[in-house]
Order: C-alpha cells, then sequence, then structure tokens
C-alpha cells in the first residue's frame, strides 16, 4: 500500500467520522428539542439538563460543521480579488490565504487550549456533573483540525477553479 492510498484511506474514514458525529449530533439534538418542548407543552415539566445540554451541542455542531466546510473547501472566504487575477497569480494568493486561515486558526486553538486549562484549573460543573472544560474542547481540537487543513491546502492545493464571474 503506497502513501498516496494510505492517505487517501485515511481521509476517506476521517470524512466518515466526522459525517457520523456531525449526524448524531443533530440527530440528538432535535429529538432533544422535540422532547423539551413536548414535556413542558404536555406535561407542565422539562429535563433539568436538556437546555444547557442544547447550547452545548450548539458549540459542536457548529465547529464541526466548519471542520467538513473547510475538508471540502466549501468554508466562507473572499475571493472577490481572486475571481479578476490571472491563473498565475491565483495560486499565490491562495497559498497565502490559507497560510493566514491557518495562523488565525491555530491561534484560536491554541486559546481554545488555555481557555480549556483555566476551566480544568477552577474546577466548574457546566450541568450533572460535567465539568465545563470537557465541554469546551471542541474549541481546541476544531481551530487546530482546520488550521491542519489549510496547511495542507496551501501547500497541497487541490485542482478546483473558483467560479469566474460572467
Amino acid at each position: 500500500m503506497g502513501l498516496s492510498s494510505l492517505a487517501h484511506r485515511v481521509h476517506r474514514i476521517a470524512v466518515l467520522v466526522e459525517d457520523g458525529i456531525l449526524a448524531a449530533l443533530l440527530t440528538s439534538m432535535i429529538v432533544l428539542a422535540f422532547l423539551q418542548i413536548a414535556l413542558r407543552n404536555l406535561a407542565d415539566m422539562t429535563i433539568s439538563w436538556g437546555d444547557p445540554l442544547l447550547r452545548v451541542m450548539v458549540l459542536w455542531i457548529a465547529l464541526f460543521g466548519a471542520i467538513a466546510a473547510t475538508r471540502d473547501g466549501n468554508h466562507i472566504h473572499m475571493d472577490i480579488i481572486a475571481r479578476f487575477l490571472p491563473d498565475r497569480l491565483r495560486q499565490p494568493l491562495q497559498r497565502f490565504t490559507d497560510l493566514f486561515s491557518a495562523f488565525i486558526c491555530g491561534l484560536l486553538g491554541w486559546h481554545g487550549a488555555q481557555l480549556v486549562i483555566l476551566e480544568q484549573q477552577d474546577g466548574t460543573i457546566a450541568f450533572n456533573g460535567i465539568p465545563t472544560w470537557t465541554l469546551e474542547l471542541i474549541l481546541p481540537f476544531g481551530f487546530c483540525v482546520m488550521s491542519v487543513r489549510f496547511l495542507v491546502n496551501a501547500f497541497f492545493p487541490r485542482a478546483k477553479e473558483p467560479a469566474k464571474c460572467s
């Protein structure tokens, strides 16, 4: 098995895991929200940890969605200048923006890790005995994964052309 096919296999597994986590989070979130609404309206009660968990799930879905978007090159980016540049200048600009994005995501990942460390030292409990820091682990993880993806894109660009203006 060559290095290229191993990388392709690892990428495929990562895609399946990421998409599976996104689907599980979204499904769980919909079910929990439905239960909360039904219990409030029908039984005049709620699940005490339901609303805080839903808020955390929004954060996790947002970060896993951003991870998936950077994986597929569907993240938000401003390419108005690149659309009008000649081909020979477009790739260096794309490399620069990928490196800059990697730097920013790396910085956010590092600061997310600092937040997690502070929360762990503080010993704050989010709900039901779950430490806050465990719920915030998605911040350093998500931004570091995105940083690595931007670095890979900067040095091994895909053959995807930006859309041309008509």
